[in-house]
């Protein structure tokens, strides 16, 4: 239940639910406009709920259509009702059952939560807080019950009807045009995990069998033509199920696992036990309208919802506060299998960038909170990449401290102590206290506290004494709600790396505690004391990013570049090239504020050109190794009074340095890059042409003679998506001739395709042209274009707004008020989507005064409007405090 106060809802304030739902059995009689569903709830007092406690339902826009108690009907005092309500002023001191009926609206659902239709598919999101608006209901996560679920449609409209669990019956109903299927699931849910699908849909069937030897019946449904793009979504599911039998000991439970792909969907994916729902980008891919990173998500989100089927299903949490239980725990459980699948530091590397350009950002702005907040106005925006991305580190740094072997022990003590429960972070981390000895109470301020640690290291060496020393300090910025930091635990994973690129030995350590090649650092100072180093080393500190923090170092640029050469730990090698660049960087960028020659760095160019050059190196590493850091990095370094056009400015004469310098070797090395054979999503040969259209990037934007017409060579033949969308976008954004009639022979392609046609819109938002926001302007009344629809939304507006930071950040202000203006547009039809774009304005007060204004006036227009969401309300006021 809402723990609610005039200030929000916290964690301190959490009571048990004052009672117990057991069973839950739902008839649903669908229809367009009038749906009508009657919910039977099996009820009792909890232990230690006092006799004639009033039961009190949640609701959300419901309309009250009948109501019994134990078969008789209430009067008037001995309820009350309203929309968002239901209260049982006096309830049976024993066990009871409550049946209610309400009637729904399925089309007029344009929030697209809890029970909607969309393109003739009926659908329902119930996580956080959408089963409210299916029925009334103590909807909770700590509230589980055994669902039975009849539902029933005309069979013309809906002959699919789909429901969590097992398949129990289905039948017509004689003398009418509907029919009816009757769903069981066995293992008890909160009700944000119920789900009903029903339509129109194409059926693409498969199974699998588990390891003890039971077969399951799988399926994915999709919209009648699309049967054809489902190929590598299902491989990826039976892979994923496989894994988790392999890695975490953890088999499927269920008879059938079904999918649904749909077209409208706020989110990614909902992993409803036993039928997932999923926005269709994740399911949909075929060569000719999907990338390689398309196809990567793919594998990457049927994982993680797969995966939720013990962690998050099986195990919940007892409240919202513990998300990150389900989502970090689950995030670093997909991450592991991709890495498994793929390559395991080209996945390391692609994730630390995410995390980088999305977490660091928030955790160093107004909506910074820690992966286990203790307070929320609206727990939708809480659905964040804290929650996520670095609650999957706080996850992998817990592995990285005690070890593989107790890392596993504790996951399956886990498993076994947890299964069926909704449970806490504390619960968590106990069964790894047990499993492994080890104290984690300092550990576990990684929940409680915001921000970014950074880590700031100093080097010494000794020759005389043959000893090496390291002083750590760490700190952490006050954040909203947090001024105060108490010192973090900190996994270094390290090696100390000699002249020749090995890791030299030592005689002794004293300083940390250390176990094999990780430091563990507790206290705000260490000084940590290597002896028996014959030759000064350069420390590799960090290694496979082992601990989300910000890294101060005294070393020199040649320093950095020799572990960009030699070191052993492929991420430390990318991370070395990336802090010379992003060093470059920063000077360029001030150079351009002060409106001053931008001088190159050749120690750099000279590294990136090797390093292209290497054919020792994946080239899946080479491409990343080349990709200068992005405007969103820039910025991030530089920290406050930020000027994005100085920013794109440095970055734009740096990668044309780099491009003139190496064109030659670029140009041989592209050529010199193919593919035989039919496009294949397989990791090698994504590998491959990212590294192929890393160098198209780099020549688009030489100014070298006949570039041009190699960029518009590369489109023109391209013979899948991931080169096509290549091509195209370098045109577009490098303003090269040709550029308009690609986007137009694009779009003729692919006028059809929604998904690609997603990308076409994308590609032009990004564009850091003047004219970029008037084209986007435009594109909103595209006939390709819906405000409805949420992708075609973050494809665009999102899109220019986290994506564009020149144009976003216009130095007059029109790039916000576009966003503000289209923010407040959809609050009322859609306000989850309005607040994730208002998101964009996260790091405005890093701007510099201008911008900062001007951001700071286009926020308080949008707290103005009357009736203004809880989910927008809360972003604006917390982005403004």
């Amino acid at each position: 239940m809402r723990t609610e106060t005039a200030g929000g809802v916290r964690l301190e304030d959490y009571q048990p639910a004052p009672y117990t739902i057991d069973r839950v059995d739902l008839d649903i009689r669908l229809a367009p406009k009038a749906t009508r569903v009657s919910a039977r709830l099996s009820i009792r007092r909890s232990d230690n709920t006092a006799p004639g406690t009033p039961l009190v339902l949640d609701g959300d826009g419901l309309k009250l259509a009948g109501l019994l108690l134990d078969g008789s009907a209430l009067t008037f005092q001995d309820y009350s009702a309203s929309p968002d309500r239901l209260e049982i002023s006096t309830p049976p001191s024993g066990p009871f059952v409550l049946d209610i009926s309400t009637e729904l609206d399925p089309d007029a659902n344009t929030k697209l939560m809890g029970l909607y239709r969309s393109q003739g598919t009926y659908c329902t999101q119930c996580e956080a807080e959408g089963f409210r608006r299916i029925t009334y209901f103590l909807d909770r996560p700590d509230v589980l019950a055994i669902y039975s679920t009849r539902i029933e449609a005309r069979k013309a409209e809906a002959p699919v009807l789909l429901g969590n669990g097992n398949l129990v019956e289905a039948g017509e109903i004689e003398g009418t045009d509907r029919h009816f299927a009757i769903w069981h699931d066995p293992h008890p849910k909160p009700s944000y995990l119920f789900a009903l699908v029903a339509g129109d849909l194409a059926r693409v069937p498969g199974e699998f069998t588990t390891a003890s030897g039971r077969r399951v019946e799988l399926g994915i449904y999709v919209e009648h033509g699309n049967e054809g793009q489902c190929g590598w979504a299902l491989d990826s599911l039976k892979r994923s199920m496989r894994w988790d039998e392999q890695a975490f000991g953890r088999e499927y439970d269920l008879d059938v696992f079904n999918i649904v792909a749909v077209s409208d969907f706020n989110m990614g994916a909902m992993e409803n036990k036993g039928l997932n729902i999923f926005n269709d980008k994740y399911i949909l891919a075929d060569p000719d309208t999907a990338t390689d990173q398309d196809y990567a998500n793919i594998e990457a989100v049927i994982a993680h919802e797969y995966f939720h089927n013990w962690t998050g299903n099986r195990i919940t949490c007892r409240d919202w506060f513990q998300l990150c239980l389900k989502e970090g725990l689950t995030v670093f459980r997909d991450q592991e299998f991709s890495a498994d699948e793929r390559s395991r530091p080209v996945k390391r590397i692609s994730d630390v960038r995410l995390l980088k350009s999305h977490q660091f950002p928030e955790d160093a702005g107004p909506l910074a909170h820690p992966v286990r907040p203790r307070f929320y106005q609206e727990i939708n925006n809480f659905y964040t990449a804290t929650v996520y991305e670095k609650g999957a580190e706080v996850v992998r740094m817990l592995k990285t401290l005690l070890g593989d072997r107790a890392f596993r022990a504790g996951m399956d003590l886990f498993f076994e102590r947890h299964d069926g429960e909704a449970t806490t972070v504390e619960a968590f981390l106990e069964c790894f206290r047990t499993a492994s000895g080890e104290d984690l109470e300092q550990f576990a301020l990684w929940y409680e506290q915001a921000g970014t640690p950074t880590v700031a290291v100093k080097s010494h060496y000794d020759a005389e004494a043959k000893v090496f020393t390291l002083s750590f300090n760490q700190s952490i910025p006050p954040t909203p709600r947090q001024s105060d930091k108490k010192p973090m635990t900190i996994p270094v994973r390290f090696a100390l790396v000699g002249k020749d690129g090995s890791d030299l030995a030592y005689e002794a350590i004293s300083g940390a505690e250390a176990k094999g090649d990780v430091l563990k650092l507790q206290a705000p100072e260490h000084t940590v004391t290597f002896s028996g180093i014959g030759e000064r080393p350069i420390p590799s500190l960090f290694r496979g990013f082992s601990a989300p923090v910000i890294l101060e170092s005294d070393l020199s640029e040649e320093d950095y570049l020799f572990l960009a050469g030699k070191d052993g730990d492929p991420f430390n090698r990318w991370q070395a090239l990336q802090s010379v660049a992003l060093s470059s960087l920063v000077t360029g960028t001030n150079a351009a504020v002060k409106d001053s020659t931008i001088e190159v760095d050749d120690l750099l160019i000279h590294a990136l050109g090797a390093v292209a050059e290497d054919e020792s190196l994946d080239p899946a590493f080479r491409a990343l190794a080349l990709q200068l850091p992005s405007e969103a990095d820039i910025a991030r370094e530089i920290g406050s009074n930020v000027d994005p056009d100085a920013v794109a400015s440095a970055r734009d004469h740096l990668r044309k340095a780099v491009a003139q310098e190496n064109g030659t070797s670029f140009a041989r090395i592209y050529d010199s890059l193919s593919i035989d054979g039919p496009y294949r999503p397989d990791a090698a040969s994504a590998g491959m042409r990212a590294f192929r259209n890393t160098l198209l990037e780099y020549l688009a934007h030489s100014g070298i003679e006949g570039e041009a017409e190699r960029v518009r060579a590369h489109f023109r033949d391209a013979d899948n998506m991931t080169d096509r969308l290549a091509g195209l976008t370098q045109l577009v954004h490098a303003r090269l001739e040709g550029a308009d009639e690609a986007l137009a022979s694009y779009y003729e392609r692919h006028g059809t395709h929604p998904l690609a046609i997603d990308k076409w819109l994308t590609v032009q938002a990004t564009a850091g042209h003047p004219d970029t926001l008037d084209k986007v302007k435009a594109l909103t009344a595209h006939p390709a274009f819906s405000f409805a629809n949420p992708n075609r939304l973050r494809a665009l507006v999102g899109a220019f707004a986290t994506g564009n930071q020149t144009q976003f950040n216009r130095i007059d202000g029109a790039g916000f008020n576009f966003v503000a203006d289209t923010v407040l547009a959809l609050d009322d039809k859609n306000p989850q989507v309005a607040a994730r774009l208002l998101s964009a304005f996260r790091s405005w007060r890093a701007l510099e005064a201008t911008r900062r204004i001007l951001a700071e006036n286009a926020l308080r227009r949008v707290t103005e409007k009357p009736n203004l969401s809880r989910d927008v309300k809360d972003i604006a006021e917390r982005s403004l405090q």
